[in-house]
Parts: structure tokens; sequence; C-alpha cells
């Protein structure tokens, strides 16, 4: 019988704690984390039933950067199959995880596999939809993958829950010329818009008779102190609206006052993002109306969308705006 030749005690530490560094520096790898220089996966969120038959197969994506936003105009890098290339969706791509982004639908017979192809940083990936009972999406569905059930729980309050109405006042096409503003007015209607407003009324009330009693800088409760528990993504549940870029063929930026809440799910803390920890609520307007203005940096034919978003449902519309240069003197 042949014997392994046994390894002396300072070897075998030697080989423990290489294979340890090993597997240190493999998880430590699975971890990093880029602000730029990654690929976008796109992804396949599951399909919705419609009264007509028809069904609503729902996409969204992930930007592996943390703040790298890439623009991939639909054509060879950006296309859909079967049937018509352009199905929608976005040609900009903001950072991280982005879901339930856009939607197509199909008729009541369609059996094929839908699938979405997307090149960039020289990658090309796929998103394949299909119609699987078990990839059928709800409102808590939605509700629970967004963040906003927190560990999956739920009562007859959120199962009632619908999502907001947003209507874009003032008309969906402007023109305009670089650096002049748009002003942007969004009307929302919810179920739980009022009370979400008298809670914000009365927290800032409580607020301000707090630091009235108070001497000394603020303090943070023990909540804010207590490190950030997340089994899985959390989102605070509060109304607002958030504009963001999602079609452009110019090279410009816009900007937007106020800055918007993040569509995107940064769980960075101080990135304005209700996935955020310590994420401070922004007002709800008396009137249900939030108003934004956007300018442009450059000449483009470009679609912004509204997403206004309950803390747990949603509902987009775009405006389109065509930018051109400022006329020469």
């Amino acid at each position: 019988m042949m014997l392994r030749p046994r390894c002396s005690a300072l070897l075998c530490a030697v080989v423990a704690m290489m294979a340890l560094g090993f597997t240190a520096s493999a998880d430590a790898s699975a971890q990093l984390a880029y602000q730029t220089g990654q690929n976008i996966s796109p992804a396949y969120e599951g399909w919705i039933q419609n009264e007509d038959g028809s069904k609503t197969m729902v996409f969204g994506y992930m930007n592996r950067n943390w703040s790298e936003e890439l623009d991939v105009p639909v054509g060879e890098d950006n296309f859909f199959t079967p049937g018509p290339a352009d199905r929608g969706q976005p040609t900009h791509f903001r950072p991280r995880r982005n879901r339930f982004v856009f939607m197509v639908t199909v008729p009541a017979d369609f059996n094929e596999e839908l699938v979405w192809t997307l090149t960039t940083q020289g990658r090309t990936e796929h998103a394949y939809g299909t119609l699987g009972i078990d990839q059928v999406l709800d409102n808590i569905v939605i509700a629970s993958e967004t963040g906003a059930l927190g560990i999956g729980a739920s009562n007859a309050e959120i199962r009632a829950n619908t999502p907001p109405v947003i209507t874009v006042e003032g008309g969906t096409e402007y023109s305009v010329r670089v650096g002049q503003p748009v002003e942007l007015a969004v009307h929302m209607e919810d179920d739980g818009l009022e009370n979400a407003r008298q809670n914000w009324v009365r927290r800032q009330e409580s607020a301000a008779r707090a630091a009235a009693e108070r001497e000394g800088p603020p303090r943070l409760s023990r909540a804010q102190l207590r490190p950030p528990t997340r089994i899985t993504v959390q989102k605070a549940v509060w109304h607002h609206v958030a504009w963001f870029l999602y079609r452009g063929d110019g090279d410009g930026t816009p900007t937007f006052d106020p800055p918007q809440v993040k569509t995107w799910e940064d769980t960075r803390s101080g990135g304005n993002s209700p996935w955020a920890p310590l994420w401070t609520r922004t007002p709800i307007p008396e009137d249900g109306v939030w108003r934004t203005t956007v300018t442009f940096d450059q000449p483009g034919t470009y679609i912004l969308r509204a997403r206004g978003d309950d803390g747990a449902l949603y509902h987009d519309q775009d405006v389109t705006i065509v930018v051109s240069q400022i006329a020469s003197e």
C-alpha cells in the first residue's frame, strides 16, 4: 500500500493559508464594483395578462456600472427578434439594476420566444421572453420585486393597492433651443396619495417642533444610527414623480431642476434614491402636480420618461423634445 507523504505542520499551514487566500481573492473579485467599463445585460421580468386576451411582456436590464451610462441606438446592437427590431426598448441605459423598464404587447395566440439582443462593451447578451405560467406578473409580484415589501410580507391594504395614474400636462412634444428651459408638469392620481400627503405634513410639523425644543446640532435617531440590514433590496414606500432620459439621438445630457429622485436601484446613502438608507422623502405638492424644468446642452431629439411611483407600483409617460442649435448671430 502506498502511503501519502505527510507535510510538516508549517507546510500544511502555508498550504491552508494559500487556499484560503485564493478563496478570499475569488470571492473579492466576484464582489468587485465597477464605475465604468462593464457591459449591460438585458432582463426579462415576466408577463401580464390583459383583459382582451393579449399579453404584455415586461423587460428591464442590469448595467454593471455604478456611474457610466451608455447609449445604444436601435439597430445591430439593440434589437428584438422575431418581428420588428424596435419594440420601444430604451437606447439610453442608466446605471445598475433597472426593473420593469418597458413593455411589449403580443397577441393572445403568441407562442414564440421574444428575444432582446443587446451588445455593449464588445459583449452580446440576450433576454428571452416566454409566456410560462411561472412568469406571470401581478401587483404583488411587482411590489415585491421592487423592494416595497421587504422580505415579502403583505396585508389586505397592500394587496388592495393599485398603480398611480399620471398625466403630463401641457402636451407631450416640445421644440426648443440649446439651453432653453422647458417646464414639465405631471399630475398624479393615486388611491393612497392623500394619506401620504397628510403623513408628510404631520412629519414636517413634528420635525419642526422637535427642532424648536432641541438645543445643539441635529441628532440622528436610534433607528437611523442602526446599520442597515437587508435580506433583499428594500425600497422606501413614498409617492414621487421622477424624469429620466429614455432615448436620444443627440450627445446632450438633460439637466433637471430640481434634481430627480433616482429610478434605478442606487443603494448607497446620500444618492437621492428610495433604495438608499436614510433617504429623505421628497415633499408631495398640495395640488398633486410635480413641476420640473429641464434644459439640454446639445441639439438632438430626446425622449424623456416620467415615472409616477407610489413606492410599490408605477405608471410611465413619455415626452419628445426636439432641441436645435442656438441661432448664430
